[in-house]
């Protein structure tokens, strides 16, 4: 008996990640920080699992966390929550998959806007679903109201939107925003928002969730570890109108039942400490321009970068004529550096020369990945490219 494996593909995440260890590159493919953490909350952390518990949570979060997400999303959105329409999660990505199985029936259609994050598409099929994609082009990036209504049918059920937009670094503007809502009241359609990435964005940027826009019927997922730059504590949330995070408790319930106890004490308390946020968001914006001049000095074109820690390269642009992925096979093997290829973004047409670095990193980090990304573009400019392998080959 085979296992379907052919529906769950090895993340590029993975792919990459794995690649850096085995040639001992430097890894500005998945987006990790290596900075910017407030370490009055890991002490914090380290405090509450020496003197409070470490037995099982309730199932729905902590009730200090979830009167922290309200009061944080009330205070830096304008957003109005109960505790009782917050679910904790273990992970943003838990956060995705409970609702996605609570909300699609076996031949429900849901809407995702590529290059997506590559766990959507896998995780609407194991719910019973269909997958509509609505494909973003570069250099802009725009989302349009028309492409999102030609990928509706009567049997679409949920629109997933990641704004701030990982891969491509766009904010989505007023426009596109009253575009979805538009779109989602007009076909009675939910809204999965994922917007882990509201707190990582340039110094004095303001955020506009959807769930300021049409409470009624948007799923907003949030993040601590995008938060606070901990990515390994792997605490999400998601906040909905009671009736409908209700049900998706109950399916959050089997998949990991609760999140450990101690880093959602540290979280609450973070919450509550705003002003923690201001120094990463700065070091980010230092990060990301150390590592775009190192880039444009070696003779890369860059996309705009105006949210998360991103920065997508244009490669034809660039001189170079390879694909993204035979890029990134090089790059990794060959340069030294890591890099995430977009194409593994999309489910239809692919945009097949683009790639993505993470800058969230400290500036010893950024100068060995761009010179290694200087040594990458000049192999890439000597190999013919029906020549170059396929990584994962």
């Amino acid at each position: 008996m085979n296992p379907a494996s052919e529906a769950m593909p090895v993340s590029i995440f993975e792919t990459m990640s794995l690649a850096a260890a085995e040639h001992h590159a430097v890894n500005l493919g998945q987006g990790f920080p290596d900075f910017g953490w407030p370490e009055p909350l890991l002490a914090e952390a380290a405090r509450l699992t020496r003197e409070a518990s470490n037995q099982y949570p309730p199932s729905r979060g902590l009730p200090a966390l979830r009167e922290a997400v309200c009061q944080f999303y009330n205070q830096r959105q304008g957003l109005t929550f109960n505790p009782s329409e917050i679910v904790v999660t273990s992970g943003a990505t838990e956060a995705i998959a409970a609702t996605l199985f609570a909300c699609l029936d076996t031949g429900d259609e849901a809407v995702i806007v590529a290059p997506a994050y590559d766990a959507y598409a896998p995780l609407i099929r194991r719910a019973g679903g269909r997958v509509a994609e609505v494909a973003l082009r570069p250099p802009d990036w725009r989302l349009a109201r028309e492409a999102l209504e030609a990928a509706v049918t009567a049997r679409t059920r949920v629109l997933v939107l990641n704004n701030p937009h990982n891969p491509t670094g766009r904010v989505l503007g007023a426009e596109e925003l009253a575009a979805v809502v538009a779109m989602a009241r007009a076909h009675d359609l939910l809204i999965l928002a994922d917007e882990v990435w509201e707190e990582v964005l340039p110094p004095g940027a303001r955020f506009t969730s959807l769930a300021a826009l049409a409470p009624e019927r948007v799923i907003k997922v949030g993040s601590a570890g995008k938060i606070f730059s901990l990515t390994g504590w792997k605490i999400g949330w998601l906040a909905a109108p009671q009736a409908i995070a209700d049900v998706i408790a109950r399916a959050h319930q089997y998949l990991t039942f609760a999140t450990p106890p101690n880093l959602q004490a540290a979280v609450a308390v973070g919450l509550g400490h705003p002003e923690w946020l201001a120094p990463p968001r700065e070091g980010f914006a230092r990060a990301r321009k150390r590592l775009a001049a190192g880039l444009e000095a070696a003779g890369y074109v860059l996309l705009p970068s105006e949210g998360t820690y991103f920065q997508c390269v244009d490669l034809g642009a660039s001189g170079i004529a390879l694909s993204d992925m035979a890029f990134a096979e090089l790059a990794v093997r060959e340069g030294g550096v890591a890099v995430i290829p977009l194409s593994p973004f999309y489910e239809g047409e692919a945009e097949r020369g683009l790639v993505r670095l993470c800058f969230a990193k400290r500036d010893a980090t950024i100068d060995a990945g761009v010179a290694a990304m200087a040594r990458a573009r000049e192999l890439a400019k000597r190999v013919v490219p029906a020549k170059a392998g396929t990584l994962g080959d």
